[in-house]
Order: structure tokens, then sequence, then C-alpha cells
């Protein structure tokens, strides 16, 4: 069956019912389990659009091109490149930001005016301004496993023994500042990205959840998939600027200016969606996943404390 039973079924904005702490440790821990399902679920076509966005110019085909030749070279796992650093820190990385989000728009109910409706319930508008609230904590977070995964996915096989070999790279090479390098990139795709991320996901859950609030897998499904595309359509170009920052050597660029008008004289406006492909492909199934995981774990949690 397309949806679950009545005991467990999601319902529409549930952890509304909660207030204070209790509800925002039930975002926490169910942003966790939303953030796990993504990382699995998405992270071959993550290695595919990195590939993408750091190699040189003409040197791959386009993303199957990638594909091809990441499998040809080191087989299966290949896509699977990197993946230890996210996924060991995705669960407080996106348990922080649904519970920014949480918390963002708890902010946004209070202030009022236009982030609520007259009936009091929190507007779009607030539920955007949730949005760009939660990429605060959890970049802060995110940043340091995010430099190491670009570094991973970029490097030639053999060049990393595995993380350990990357972190000490960076550190001896840049400090221990280095594993912050993009943060403010990262902020700069993060922030946008999250308004269109969350915004999209509340517009179309409200918009085709009936009236008893029980919403259907395919609901959640489709609405997380589309909130993932909505996402990456605003963040792929600063996600460019930030991975080819953060995977050149130091002293290579001084900021991200630098990169951005390296990439348009070199490549042309074009190269601002270089990956787009993959990131889109990606963004479906990976944001689909994320928000059964959350809206799953949120019922469970419901249901049991």
């Amino acid at each position: 069956s397309c949806e679950t039973s009545t005991e467990s079924q999601p319902k529409k904005m549930a952890n509304k019912e909660d207030s204070g702490s209790k509800g925002a440790v039930k975002s926490f821990l169910a942003g966790g389990a939303g953030g796990m399902s993504l990382v699995f679920v998405g992270h071959p076509l993550d290695t595919i659009k990195v590939k993408m966005q750091t190699a040189a110019k003409g040197e791959y085909a386009g993303m199957v091109d990638v594909f091809r030749r990441t499998v040809a070279s080191e087989g299966a796992k290949g896509l699977y490149r990197g993946m230890s650093a996210p996924l060991v820190g995705v669960t407080p990385i996106f348990a922080l930001y649904f519970l920014g989000f949480d918390q963002g728009k708890r902010i946004a109910t209070s202030i009022g005016g236009p982030l609520v409706k007259e009936n009091g319930e929190i507007s779009n508008m607030g539920i955007m301004f949730g949005g760009g609230f939660s990429a605060l904590p959890g970049t802060l977070l995110m940043v340091p496993g995010d430099r190491m995964k670009v570094i991973a996915q970029a490097a030639k096989p053999g060049e990393y023994s595995g993380p350990m070999h990357i972190l000490r790279t960076i550190v001896k090479n840049e400090g221990a500042l280095g594993l912050y390098k993009g943060t403010v990139l990262t902020l700069w795709r993060d922030m946008p990205g999250s308004v269109a991320y969350y915004g999209m996901y509340e517009f179309l859950k409200e918009a085709l959840t009936p009236a008893d609030g029980k919403m259907s897998t395919p609901t959640i499904l489709f609405a997380g998939g589309m909130a993932g595309i909505a996402n990456w359509l605003v963040a792929v170009p600063p996600d460019v600027v930030k991975s080819r920052f953060q995977n050149a050597p130091k002293g290579k660029y001084s900021g991200g200016g630098a990169v951005l008008r390296e990439l348009i004289a070199t490549e042309g406006l074009s190269s601002m969606y270089k990956g787009l492909g993959p990131a889109m492909a990606r963004a479906v199934p990976a944001n689909a996943a994320c928000f059964l995981g959350f809206e799953y774990a949120m019922a469970a949690l419901n249901r049991y404390w």
C-alpha cells in the first residue's frame, strides 16, 4: 500500500503539537534520520557532480562520461568515495538543519506581521524565513566534513588513503582553520537554497495533504523530490564556486570572487551550472528519501513520546 497504517501515519505539521524543548529534540532526532537517508541514496551522484565541478574544461564529456570512467578505473566503490565524512557527520548536521528550521519557524511566529497568517498560523513567508535560518547552525558543523568530501571526490585514485589522510594533509598545509575553508561560500549556497528547499516542501505538503492530515508516502516522496530540485536550481552556481575554492591549493584564490571571475572569463556563464545534471538527478531520490526518513521518524517520536 502507498499509505502507512493509521497509527504510524505522518500528519501534516505534526511537530506543531509540541512546544519548547520537546519539539526541538524531536526535530533534531528526526532530522538526523532524514540526513542519513539522504546520504545513502544520493552520494554517488554527488560524487559525479563534484568531479564535474572541479575538473578542467573539457576533461569530461558529461555526467555519463564521469560515471563510466569512474566505474572503469575504481569500480562502483569509486562513486562512494568520500562518503564516510558526511555519513559520520550527517546525523548531527541534518539534525541541526531541521532543528534550525523548527526554531526559525518559532522565531517567525513570534515576529508576526507577514510571517504569519491572519489566523495566527505561520505563513509561506514565515516558512521561508525558517528555511533560511536553518542554514546558520548546520553550516558551521558541516563545513569541515564537506571540505574533506570535496577533496576526496575530486582526487585521483590512490591520492589519499582515506579521510584521516585528507584531514592530516589539510591541517599540515593550511592549519586547523583550513578545515573551514569555504564557510562563507557554503552559507551563500545554503541560505537561499534552504529558503527554496523548505518553502517548496511545506507548500506542496500543505497543498497535497487531505483534510484529515494523513500524508501518503507518494505525497512525501513527491514533495521531498521537488524540494530538492528547488534547492539545487538556486544553489548550483554558488556550489560550483564553493567546490572549486575548497579543492584549490592554499593561496590560489583570494576568495569566492576570484573563483567566479576566473570561471566566467575562461568558461563563460554556463560554467556556473557545471554539475547541474547530476545535482538534478540526485535531488529527487535523495531528498525524497530525506523527507521520508524525517516524516516517519517524527511520526514514530510523536507516537511513543
